[in-house]
């Protein structure tokens, strides 16, 4: 069975290989169904190869009968498009990295074979190599427990790892090594060795003891390793308390580069750094720092005999930066990076960084483009990109002179078949005359002029966030609802990505209000011109979209049903329990809960709870550490026992803030349509 699904894929994507040879279109004769979720591949991760003439890629898809998606490492020919699956083991590969000659690509997967207890195929992370004409992995590292992530050095000679290490320090450190059964809420902390591993002699060294916990880090040409460290594990969840730091091998002393600096400047303490990345020449050192609630920064620490100093960099109007996505074309100090634009995502640039600021920026990746991932040759030329269109999805495309777009792969042939929903950006004015913009679905053929159809809110996490302008079938509706013959609106309300500064930020400390306000303008607008059914409206959401969706059913009892996925119901008991309480701090105006009480109150669809008619299916991982269950438990018990509301109440075990799996994937789907079916009237589409 695997090796069918293996011949299969590889056939799939070898249709990229041909795709420049005039070919009919097939027939868009098959209407889309929960199954054929299960059949998208996606592509996480890009790496040219220094020559430029060839691009590894990390590819995921469903291998049924195993519960969890499988990535694999692949590579794509950029000239004849010929593509090769260098891995076949059920394990999640990820980080490529291409030796500087081009011969080896290095990455790290977690195999597990033949029942293994040992490293390096017991099933932890360890770093790896495989020959990039293909052939049999090979275990760079047999570290016990694994390794927690890994940069190869630019002369490929070789390699950084950081390694965890769990440490009691405190004055009950007795106490706790006798009891250590038992949980702690502080004291037990993991830190983090970093190593370097000579690929030629084989033998690793010890660099940075465990004092402090690394995210992240990056190799300077000269042997200087820039990291991101937080005191201890706990706080980075708390977030607030990262730092950038400077390895010197020379003096085998760190530098801190920044401290606290940045934060006294910025309106919130509680960011985090994403990032570190050196330019080619060392001279630079540029990392970004993310709020909730307030616009990501970039920051190009520029060396000096003093040590380091900071400079702000500049950002296109209205973009707003995405973490993990800093990159220096290389051979320049010009400095790109993901952005989201009004509903798009494209690779942009600050150019001509130096110790005197910046020339301006610039885009690179025009048009109407999604990107989620890009990377350069060693001569800073074509960019490759990941990037969907509103009839594909994520592909390797090469940016070529002016913009165009030239496809690589196609990894989802089938989807050519699909009948697809037309998309469509939409725009309404608020109450308060802001104009707000929104992604709107319908189904295949549908034309307005069909009338009014069932209307199902679809409303994005983050909320520092967006919905995209893109084909996406994923399971919090999009794609499936259109497929169902749902009309579906995704706004992208007050404290979206993409809009401008302001637009962002006027969400801080107006959490339940405008954000509320913009989304039932939104479905106002909808009606008005015809698109939505008043008596059959729907909404949903995850995450934050299941916070403002719990929001909505205090507010209105328009929506005829409700799917609230990890949804917070109260600020006080979210700043309580979640890992990331610096979130709720940023929005709740920078208040702690003793302060900012009535704050907190207006933010929490609890004490409106009285007011809620809608039949509210709910949705939560039983381990999420970020909406942790009490909330979804709350809203239940209130809903179920004491307002006598239809109910009902999904709990997915084992599962943290999203669902990983086979089974509870397709579980949330085939709720979501049976309970908009019974309370929206509605007979099921063709296609089920």
């Amino acid at each position: 069975m695997r090796q069918a699904l293996i011949l299969l894929a590889a056939a799939a994507l070898l249709l990229g290989a041909t795709a420049a040879e005039p070919v009919d279109p097939p027939a868009r004769d098959h209407g889309i169904t929960v199954d054929d979720y299960f059949t998208i591949a996606n592509i996480l991760e890009v790496a040219v190869s220094p020559d430029g003439r060839t691009a590894a890629f990390i590819e995921n898809r469903w291998e049924p009968p195993a519960e969890e998606r499988n990535a694999d490492l692949w590579t794509v020919d950029l000239a004849d498009r010929t593509l090769h699956r260098l891995t076949f083991d059920d394990a999640a590969e990820g980080s490529p990295a291409w030796s500087p000659d081009g011969r080896f690509i290095y990455y790290a997967a977690d195999y597990l074979r033949d029942g293994s207890q040992s490293p390096p195929w017991d099933g932890s992370t360890q770093v790896w190599r495989i020959a990039a004409a293909g052939g049999e992995p090979q275990a760079v590292t047999r570290i016990v427990d694994g390794i927690a992530h890994f940069r190869l050095a630019r002369d490929g000679r070789s390699l950084i790892y950081a390694v965890g290490f769990e440490q009691t320090d405190d004055e009950w450190k007795a106490l706790r090594e006798e009891f250590d059964e038992l949980e702690y809420g502080h004291g037990v902390t993991t830190f983090t060795e970093l190593w370097t591993l000579d690929l030629e002699s084989w033998r690793s060294t010890k660099l940075v003891d465990a004092t402090r916990v690394v995210t992240a880090t990056d190799v300077a040409a000269d042997g200087r390793i820039a990291m991101i460290t937080t005191p201890d594990e706990e706080q980075i969840h708390d977030e607030g308390w990262s730092r950038v730091d400077v390895w010197d091998p020379t003096t085998r002393q760190i530098t801190v580069v920044t401290a606290d600096g940045w934060r006294a400047a910025h309106p919130s303490p509680f960011g985090w750094i994403n990032e570190v990345a050196w330019s080619d020449d060392g001279e630079l050192l540029a990392f970004s720092v993310s709020f909730d609630g307030y616009p990501t920064l970039l920051y190009a620490a520029v060396r000096s005999d003093a040590g380091y100093r900071l400079l702000e960099l500049p950002r296109p109007d209205g973009v707003e930066v995405t973490g993990g996505s800093l990159a220096w074309r290389p051979g320049s100090h010009d400095l790109c990076f993901i952005g989201d634009h009004r509903a798009r995502g494209r690779v942009y640039a600050v150019r001509d960084v130096s110790a005197g600021g910046a020339t301006g920026t610039s885009v690179v990746t025009p048009g109407d483009v999604t990107v989620d991932g890009f990377d350069f040759d060693a001569t800073g030329g074509t960019p490759v990109v990941i990037t969907s269109t509103l009839t594909d999805p994520p592909d390797l495309y090469r940016v070529a002179d002016g913009g165009a777009l030239e496809r690589l792969t196609r990894v989802n042939p089938q989807v050519d078949t699909w009948k697809l929903p037309s998309i469509e950006l939409v725009q309404w004015a608020s109450t308060d005359g802001t104009s707000v913009e929104g992604i709107l679905e319908l189904p295949p053929g549908h034309t307005r002029a069909d009338g009014p159809l069932p209307l199902v809110v679809e409303l994005h996490g983050g909320p520092t966030d967006a919905t995209r302008y893109q084909l996406q079938y994923w399971i919090y509706g999009r794609t499936l609802m259109p497929a169902q013959g749902y009309a579906l609106l995704s706004p992208n309300y007050r404290g979206s990505t993409g809009y401008g500064d302001r637009f962002l930020v006027e969400l801080v400390g107006r959490e339940n209000d405008i954000d509320v306000q913009d989304i039932l303008s939104g479905v106002d607008a909808m009606i008005e011109r015809g698109i939505a059914d008043p008596e059959r409206l729907a909404v949903m959401g995850w995450s934050n979209g299941g916070f403002l969706t719990n929001c909505l059913i205090t507010t209105t009892r328009r929506f005829k049903a409700a799917s609230s996925g990890a949804g917070v119901i109260d600020q006080v008991l979210q700043w309580g329990i979640e890992d990331t309480p610096g979130h709720v701090i940023n929005y709740m105006d920078g208040q702690l809960p003793w302060a900012g009480a009535d704050t907190y109150r207006e933010g929490s669809p609890l004490y409106r709870l009285g007011e809620v008619r809608t039949p509210t299916l709910i949705h939560v991982g039983g381990d999420d550490p970020r909406v942790p269950a009490a909330h979804s438990r709350t809203l239940y018990r209130a809903l179920k026992h004491y307002l006598g509301v239809p109910a009902e109440l999904v709990i997915y075990p084992g599962e943290g803030h999203g669902l990983s799996t086979y089974e509870h994937r397709r579980a949330k789907m085939e709720w979501d349509l049976a309970w908009f079916a019974k309370y929206l009237q509605r007979e099921p589409a063709a296609s089920e």
